[in-house]
Order: C-alpha cells, then sequence, then structure tokens
C-alpha cells in the first residue's frame, strides 16, 4: 500500500472485462494491487466510464504496538467512515507518530466513485440499486 492506492468495496460494479488485481482489506473492502489513482482513472476512462473525486476527505487514527498495526487499524477505520453512496477510496496520506511503548497513525482517504454516468444524480435515478442509500 502506497500513497494514492486505490481501494474498492467489495460489491463495487467494474466495467466489463476489466478485472484489476485485488486483495483484501478489511471486511468489505478490496485495495487494487499496485496501481495508484492516477493509473486506475486512465484505465477506467478507457472503458469508457468515470472514476470520480468528492469532495470532503475522511481521516480517521489507529493505535498500537507496532507501526504497521496502528496504520492497518487507522485504515479500516477511515474506509469505515467512507460514506456507503461511494464504491471507491484513494488513500491521501498517512501519518505516524512513535510515543514510548506504541504508534498512533493517521491515515486520510479520499471518497471516489466509479461509474458509467458523468453524475451522480444520473446513477441514482437510472440504477437505485447500484449507489445504495444511506
Amino acid at each position: 500500500m502506497n500513497l494514492h492506492s486505490v481501494f474498492l468495496r467489495t460489491q463495487c460494479t467494474l466495467p466489463e472485462r476489466f478485472n484489476p488485481l485485488r486483495k483484501p482489506c478489511g471486511d468489505s473492502w478490496m485495495l487494487v494491487d499496485e496501481t495508484t489513482a492516477q493509473v486506475f482513472d486512465i484505465m477506467i476512462r478507457r472503458t469508457g466510464w468515470h472514476f470520480m473525486w468528492i469532495l470532503g476527505s475522511c481521516s480517521r487514527r489507529g493505535i498500537a504496538l507496532a507501526r504497521e498495526d496502528a496504520i492497518q487499524r487507522a485504515l479500516v477505520r477511515a474506509l469505515g467512515g467512507i460514506a456507503r453512496r461511494f464504491n471507491a477510496a484513494e488513500l491521501e496520506s498517512v501519518q505516524v507518530a512513535r510515543y514510548p511503548g506504541f504508534h498512533v497513525a493517521k491515515v486520510t482517504l479520499q471518497p471516489r466513485q466509479i461509474q458509467q454516468y458523468t453524475s451522480l444524480e444520473i446513477a441514482v435515478e437510472q440504477h437505485p440499486q447500484a449507489v445504495p442509500a444511506r
């Protein structure tokens, strides 16, 4: 996982014949393996779909004895903070502070939306099951 990594909800619908490598991350998210958001955006747009950037980042903290465990806890919490109507997220930043005996990580994610349409309203009107209500 690196800055600008892409996360997809497990139920995220992708364009036909588009199947990037993914690894599980938490209960309902998948990490797109070795692809930055910029490259992923190009790949999605080549299929005629859209990888939309949504305002309003989500930050969460995690505490653990080990640095990586603190990051993982913060990441899972931040993914849980992404509104259910959005099916993707981009890793914006990771900050870790070390204290005697433990680490505190802060992970910030940017909500993203993958869809065929250019407007969020059109997607909801034509396919209400594709973007669940809050």
